[in-house]
């Protein structure tokens, strides 16, 4: 018996050093990420992130001034959902949905204990955020154009043959050839890492570009989170607070939100937590060209730009295109574009209509993609919608 439990306690050794040895090196290898990421997903319940993660991380807060409540349309939560919809948003766990028409708060529920004031993630809807940010910094002298060489403000990549080709526009539009894996569920891939790593700056300045820039589209979160090294080195200001200042603030967003930090960047790919009347202003203003209550916050050029599709980097026959970090569909009626984050997240905006609709929550319907790269599920909540309101 002696000799069995020394055997017993040399294997359990052997099985700590194994175990030791195997964290140092996922520490080592830069693949430290890997524990917070299963703390976070897995011994949470969760297979990917989770809309209320924010108190796992570090933010800066975007700071609101003067709240400005929207009008309430006159028939204010008079219309009815339909049965059909109503079931999409419960079987997919909605945790708001709400429509704006003309400017004016028409339908608005939400679900499982959250409210008007409940912060969740935007997921990528803070690409398009950020892009109106670069707007906004091109106005202001910070970055010359859409066309500026990002190495006039990350000469990291002086010496990326590629790299230097690369313009501000080919981030925001999907199209700069970064070296790059988007994968929401993998722990072993980028994506993951900069979500969970803890200096995305420099894991970001350590990869190269594989690609000629300028080409076809192809969907990368890094490109989204190098426009946040070139607005903050463009400003000199936190994007949080530079949000916070020509944004957040002059639209009279009713509460402050958090925008989640990465060795204090902001984490400009996703991660801005807000609520379902805020997010929805942001619709607003690119339905608006850019205009609030008659002060022009984002040049109504750029914002057309914003809207417009890069049809060059598409094939001609593919419906749903892209424009500067943001979805658009030309094809389906009426025509949209659409803010769009993980999970479901999506502001969606219809010119002709001069509606916009917001819904946030926890799971997405996992729909066939069709040719394009904007999930079908826009068209199902575009439809719905009109039902409601013919």
């Amino acid at each position: 018996m002696k000799k069995t439990g020394k055997i017993s306690f040399r294997i359990l050794l052997v099985i700590i050093a194994i175990v030791l040895l195997a964290i140092a090196g996922l520490y080592i290898t830069g693949n430290g990420y890997i524990f917070p990421a299963v703390r976070y997903t897995l011994l949470k319940g969760h297979s990917t992130t989770h809309i209320d993660d924010h108190p796992d991380f570090k933010n800066h807060v975007i700071q609101a001034g003067t709240p400005q409540f929207w009008e309430l349309h006159e028939n204010y939560n008079r219309v009815q959902l339909s049965d059909t919809l109503r079931k999409e948003l419960e079987d997919f766990r909605s945790i708001g949905f709400a429509i704006f028409q003309d400017g004016k708060l028409l339908y608005e529920e939400y679900w499982d204990g959250y409210s008007d004031e409940s912060l969740t993630n935007s997921y990528s809807m803070a690409k398009t955020v950020t892009t109106m940010l670069v707007g906004k910094a091109i106005e202001q002298g910070y970055i010359q154009s859409l066309d500026q060489a990002i190495t006039d403000f990350i000469p990291e990549f002086l010496n990326d043959s590629l790299g230097r080709l690369c313009t501000v526009g080919d981030l925001s539009a999907m199209c700069s050839g970064f070296d790059w894996t988007e994968n929401y569920y993998s722990p072993f891939n980028p994506t993951t890492e900069a979500y969970f790593g803890n200096d995305i700056e420099r894991m970001l300045l350590k990869r190269k570009f594989t690609g000629r820039p300028g080409g076809h589209f192809n969907y990368l979160s890094a490109n989204t989170q190098l426009l946040a090294i070139v607005l903050k080195r463009a400003t000199g200001k936190n994007p949080a607070d530079y949000l916070s200042e020509e944004f957040w603030q002059p639209m009279g967003m009713e509460h402050n939100a958090l925008w989640s930090l990465s060795r204090g960047l902001e984490k400009t790919f996703c991660c801005i937590h807000s609520n379902v009347r805020d997010f929805a202003k942001l619709g607003q203003l690119l339905l608006q060209q850019g205009n609030w209550n008659g002060q022009q916050l984002l040049d109504s050029a750029f914002v057309e730009r914003m809207v417009t599709p890069r049809k060059a980097s598409f094939e001609p026959d593919e419906p749903q295109k892209y424009g500067y970090s943001v979805w658009i569909d030309e094809v389906h009626q009426p025509n949209f574009y659409a803010l769009l984050g993980h999970l479901g997240q999506r502001v969606i905006v219809i010119p002709e209509e001069n509606l916009v609709i917001v819904r946030l929550g926890k799971t997405a319907d996992k729909r066939p993609l069709g040719r394009g790269h904007l999930d079908t599920d826009n068209y199902y909540f575009v439809d719905e919608v009109m039902g409601m309101l013919r």
